[in-house]
């Protein structure tokens, strides 16, 4: 697990992989898997911004904004760094 902590209203996020097939086995074309996905695990939740309670919580899979995410390396691991302010909902799996 990466070693950053997030500043108030920010989360630390985990893009989870392009999926190559649907859930009723069509395989996706090529073309469609470059589009990276707006979906991701939470790894790190900074405090809530003006003492709010943040709304996500660490292992949540989240859907964010296309341009909202920074993309930051730590510890050799492709992160995305966003507000909360950008996260659009949680998934129920």
């Amino acid at each position: 697990m990466a070693n950053l902590t997030p500043l108030a209203g920010y989360v630390v996020v985990r893009r989870t992989e392009a999926e190559t097939e649907t859930a009723s086995g069509i395989v996706l074309a090529e073309s469609s898997q470059k589009e990276k996905p707006q979906k991701g695990e939470v790894i790190s939740v900074g405090p809530g911004k003006e003492g709010n309670t943040p709304q996500v919580m660490v292992g949540q899979t989240i859907l964010f904004k296309k341009y909202g995410p920074t993309e930051v390396e730590v510890d050799g691991e492709d992160l995305l760094l966003l507000e909360e302010d950008d996260i659009f909902a949680i998934l129920n799996t």
